[in-house]
């Protein structure tokens, strides 16, 4: 009489948890305003594997690519809800909330790639990371490096005088429109999906973005020069929105920190060889890459790196910190 009420018991169990999983598995949606082709998409989409292996499929991770969820402000604005749970924002909307952190995007702040590389590394940006999350609970887990921007338009950009006037598209944060004032440009704030339109209609004369975007984005497609300003040395935070941050054990913590500061590595060397690959590419699309005079753009950069009025927010000391940094 007890060995069926055991095998019957036993039946109830299995079945009890083959229901289970479902229940307990946790969908989680990582938006960004990237193509799918763009090695940030390949990234996320391998950390969202890692994520579902390294939890036990506790939580999975779907990816929205190409602004399908909003564009950067939006899906900033989604994340304390918790209807976004995670996402690449670059310094300037992150600094759009803390102001300091923004100061990366000021045009030529950086010597080099080198000194970008030790500021990746350096107290500098914990402090700032943890300001970050001590004002908004959303914590910064990793540090991608986007690339170089550089300034396309229909004609070439030799000096700033050449862009006096101009009508330049910025993304839709204030500290890109730093480098529009320090050139004599009109900053024209365009959402990204929005800007192979922009430039086709002649909405405006030109942008900026790094090569492996104008490339992704199709910019060339629409624009004749290719002039090599390089003037920010950009990167994408990886932001987890504070309801999913709150209510990841600590163990949880690591493995999402240690998977996606794995993928921004793994990003930031796709970006850096593309980069060193595609100047000629564009060239052989009959493009014209001009290499401009940038001793001219950096003074008429510096000139401003501190002025308030021209979008400076933060301290003179930070500023002095940072170009220290080696």
């Amino acid at each position: 009489m007890k060995k069926p009420l055991v095998i019957g018991t036993i039946f109830a169990l299995v079945a009890l948890l083959a229901a289970m999983p479902a229940a307990a598995q946790t969908k989680l949606k990582f938006a960004h305003v990237y193509e799918v082709s763009e090695a940030f998409h390949k990234e996320a989409l391998w950390a969202a594997g890692e994520i579902a292996k390294r939890t036990n499929n506790k939580y999975t991770v779907d990816v929205f690519p190409a602004s399908s969820l909003g564009n950067e402000q939006q899906i900033a604005q989604a994340m304390p809800l918790g209807t976004i749970d995670m996402s690449y924002l670059g310094a300037s909307f992150v600094g759009a909330t803390y102001k300091p952190i923004s100061i990366v995007n000021g045009p030529y702040m950086w010597r080099d790639f080198d000194h970008w590389k030790a500021y990746s590394q350096s107290p500098i940006l914990t402090e700032l990371t943890d300001g970050y999350f001590k004002q908004t609970s959303h914590k910064i887990v990793a540090l991608t490096y986007y690339g170089a921007r550089h300034t396309t338009a229909n004609k070439p950009l030799n000096t700033p005088a050449d862009m006096k006037g101009m009508k330049l598209r910025v993304p839709q944060a204030p500290k890109y429109m730093m480098y529009a004032k320090a050139v004599g440009a009109n900053p024209t704030p365009i959402a990204f999906a929005e800007v192979y339109l922009a430039l086709q209609n002649k909405t405006v004369d030109g942008q900026e973005n790094p090569l492996p975007t104008i490339q992704a984005k199709k910019f060339y497609e629409v624009q004749s020069h290719i002039n090599l300003t390089g003037h920010i040395l950009d990167n994408l935070m990886t932001v987890i929105g504070s309801p999913l941050w709150k209510k990841l054990t600590a163990e949880e913590r690591k493995i999402f920190e240690s998977v996606y500061k794995e993928a921004s590595v793994r990003a930031g060397a796709s970006i850096r060889e593309s980069e060193g690959k595609l100047v000629a590419w564009f060239k052989q699309q009959g493009k014209t890459v001009v290499v401009p005079d940038l001793k001219a753009f950096r003074e008429a950069a510096v000139k401003i790196h501190n002025d308030a009025s021209a979008g400076a927010v933060w301290t003179k000391e930070l500023y002095d910190r940072l170009q220290a940094v080696k």
